[in-house]
């Protein structure tokens, strides 16, 4: 089984994943009473996703109770430039590096389906019939408990996954298989005394290291949060309209990130005119992000998110763009285009 599982490593990185390695579907016992103790404090906020499936979360046997192998794979994203100047451009929207390109889910699973048929037939052609399934963040998996007991990386304190030789650019997918493939040896923790990633988060999601509170987190209020954003929090937003990358771009491991090999994460949407995506209807925002992971996030989310940027921008030219939104049908739309003229110093009923 070395033999093969060589051979595999060998095809997942010709075929353009970075980094490869193997573990066991129970080799995170203790991955449930971590869900559970975030769920019971509802850090998890309104992702009620994640405790709906709770038990096959915590406990990656139970998804497939025929899977011997977990194979945990890691792909390249890393940007070119540092992509919270971004951030400093009030008049413009700060999109995160994983969705300036192609919908990764896509480009990640294509890649995945296609090690995982090399290595069925590898495996029958030696004798040795299996099966697999190919998960890429969608399905109730853990990937980063389990890239960490694969030995692919570490989670770090910002509870994203690292690696010594790789930085924390990039994407996790996981084929499981009836194969049994020899395990690697689990990573521990590089983080050391750095706290990078936790002074560098704009909104105090960490309330300890390697512990997060999505409730406060950008990426989960900018994508995943319906609704209106407190208050509170949406001055620390900035011009973020979906996602951050803030801790992610903060940690000094990523002096070694690879190189993205896929074309197709390429920056496509940039740091768009925050007046340009106000104005678009549903039509235009489905055209606009096609192909996007943003696309999902819909027209009223997004343009809740430009109406709070417009507000933290201090740029009064941009009042034309919140004033002909503080009707729109969508309530969170029209409150937070009111909010937005207010932050800017202008009464929306005068």
């Amino acid at each position: 089984m070395q033999d093969l599982k060589s051979a595999l490593e060998r095809q997942a990185l010709a075929e353009g994943f970075a980094k490869m390695r193997v573990t066991r579907p129970d080799a995170i016992p203790e991955a449930m009473d971590r869900l559970r103790a975030f769920l019971e404090a509802g850090m998890h906020g309104q992702m009620a996703w994640m405790a709906d499936r709770a038990h096959w979360r915590g406990d990656p046997a139970a998804l497939w109770p025929e899977a011997r192998s977990v194979i945990m794979l890691a792909e390249s994203y890393a940007p070119e430039t540092d992509p919270r100047a971004a951030t400093r451009l009030p008049d413009r929207g700060a999109i995160s590096v994983y969705a300036q390109g192609k919908d990764y889910h896509d480009l990640v699973k294509r890649r995945l389906k296609r090690v995982g048929r090399w290595l069925l037939d590898e495996a029958r052609r030696r004798g040795l019939p299996g099966e697999i399934k190919v998960f890429v963040d969608t399905a109730p998996v853990m990937e980063k408990p389990l890239a960490q007991a694969a030995g692919l990386g570490w989670q770090g304190k910002h509870t994203n996954v690292l690696a010594r030789d790789l930085g924390n650019w990039f994407f996790l997918g996981a084929i499981f298989s009836t194969l049994d493939l020899p395990a690697d040896a689990p990573e521990v923790s590089h983080c050391g005394s750095c706290r990078a990633c936790l002074t560098a988060c704009p909104t105090d999601a960490f309330p300890a290291p390697y512990r997060l509170d999505a409730r406060r987190c950008i990426s989960y209020l900018t994508i995943e949060h319906h609704g209106p954003v407190d208050p509170e929090l949406r001055p620390l937003l900035g011009n973020r309209i979906y996602g951050c990358d803030d801790c992610l771009a903060a940690c000094p491991w990523n002096k070694f990130a690879v190189e993205a090999r896929d074309i197709g994460y390429s920056a496509r949407h940039g740091s768009p005119p925050l007046a340009e995506l106000a104005a678009l209807d549903d039509a235009a925002f489905r055209a606009r992000f096609a192909g996007s992971p943003i696309k999902r996030i819909g027209r009223d989310r997004m343009v809740r998110n430009v109406l709070y940027a417009i507000g933290n921008s201090g740029d009064a030219a941009l009042t034309p763009a919140a004033r002909a939104l503080c009707e729109d049908p969508d309530p969170t739309v029209a409150e937070a285009a009111r909010w937005a003229l207010y932050r800017l110093g202008i009464d929306p009923e005068a």
